[in-house]
C-alpha cells in the first residue's frame, strides 16, 4: 500500500504556481485576483473560503473574500456578480456552495462569466470538457488528475469506478478518466444510489472515486486486491479529541480499505489540498488569458 500524498503533491505545484504568478505579476503589473463570495456562516464553507484565500497569498495572488449575510437575495447576488464580471482586475470568481436554500445554485453558477468560472461549474466550461476543449475543469476533478498524474499512476485500459454522480466531482471525474489523454484512456462506470449490486460495480475497478458523501461508505469487501483509490470525502463530525471539535472522515474506510490498495489517498492530507491546487492553476489561466483570450 502507498500513499498518494496530497501534502506533497500540492505543495510542489504551488512551488510552480509562484513561479509563474511571480512572472505574470512582473509583465502585468499586477497579481492574478480571485474573488470568493460566502453567504453565510456554514462552519465548512468559513474553513474552506480561508484555506483558499491563504493559499493565494502563500502562491503570489491577490483575494478578495466578500461576505454576505444569509439574507441576501438572489437579485442582489446575482447584481454583486455581474458587477465582478465587468472587472477586468478580477480573474477568477467563486460562490461558495452550499448557498441558503432561497438562492438557487444553478442560477448563480450561470450568472458567472465563464471566462472567470475557475471553479469550473458553468455549463460552457462542463461542455468543453466533454468535448475535450480548452476550458476550466472541475476543481477537485482536475487536482484528481494532477495527482494521478505526478504519481504517474497508469490509468489507460484499466477499469475505473466513480461512486457519485455529482455534476461537481462524479460526472465530470467520470468524463476525464474517459477521455482520450494521459492519465485517461480508462473504460469508466459511473454509478450512484440507483445503481443495483453497487458492490459488485466497485468489486471490478482498478481505480476508484469515492465521491458519494457518505462515511467510511466504501468498505473493504467492495474492493479488490491492488485497486487504486481516491477518497474525495470530506464528513465532518463532532469530536472531543481534536482542538477543532470536530473530525473529518472520507468516503471509504480507509483503515481496512488501504492494505488492499495499492495506492490510497487518505482523508485529511489527500484530494482536499488537490482542489485547492486546480483552482489556484485555473486562476492562474484565466489571468494569463490561456484558456479564452482577454
Amino acid at each position: 500500500m502507498n500513499i498518494l500524498d496530497g501534502k506533497l503533491v500540492s505543495a510542489k505545484i504551488k512551488e510552480d504556481i509562484k513561479a509563474d504568478a511571480a512572472a505574470f505579476t512582473a509583465q502585468a503589473g499586477r497579481k492574478p485576483h480571485l474573488v470568493a463570495i460566502l453567504v453565510g456562516n456554514d462552519g465548512g464553507s468559513e474553513t474552506y473560503v480561508a484555506s483558499k484565500m491563504r493559499n493565494c497569498e502563500l502562491v503570489g495572488f491577490d483575494s478578495t473574500n466578500i461576505r454576505y449575510d444569509v439574507d441576501i437575495t438572489e437579485a442582489e447576488l446575482i447584481a454583486k456578480i455581474e458587477e465582478i464580471n465587468a472587472d477586468d482586475t478580477i480573474d477568477g470568481l467563486i460562490v461558495q456552495l452550499p448557498l441558503p436554500k432561497h438562492i438557487d445554485p444553478d442560477k448563480i453558477t450561470e450568472a458567472i462569466d465563464y471566462r472567470k468560472d475557475v471553479d469550473g461549474f458553468h455549463p460552457i466550461n462542463l461542455g468543453r470538457m466533454q468535448r475535450n476543449l480548452p476550458c476550466f475543469i472541475p476543481a477537485t476533478p482536475y487536482g484528481i488528475m494532477l495527482m494521478l498524474d505526478y504519481y504517474k499512476i497508469e490509468t489507460a485500459g484499466k477499469h475505473a469506478v466513480v461512486v457519485g454522480r455529482s455534476n461537481i466531482v462524479g460526472s465530470p471525474m467520470s468524463i476525464l478518466l474517459a477521455r482520450n489523454a494521459n492519465p485517461g484512456n480508462c473504460t469508466v462506470t459511473l454509478t450512484h444510489s440507483r445503481t443495483k449490486d453497487l458492490k459488485a460495480e466497485v468489486l471490478r475497478a482498478d481505480i476508484i472515486v469515492a465521491a458519494i458523501g457518505k462515511k467510511n461508505f466504501v468498505t473493504a469487501d467492495m474492493v479488490k486486491e491492488g485497486a487504486v483509490v481516491i477518497d474525495v470525502g470530506i464528513n465532518r463530525e463532532d469530536s472531543t479529541e481534536t482542538k477543532s471539535g470536530f473530525k473529518l472522515y472520507g468516503d471509504v474506510d480507509f483503515e481496512h480499505v488501504a492494505p488492499k490498495s495499492s495506492w490510497i489517498t487518505p482523508v485529511p492530507g489527500g484530494v482536499g489540498l488537490m482542489t485547492i491546487v486546480g483552482l489556484l492553476k485555473n486562476t492562474l489561466e484565466a489571468a494569463k488569458g490561456n484558456i479564452y483570450q482577454k
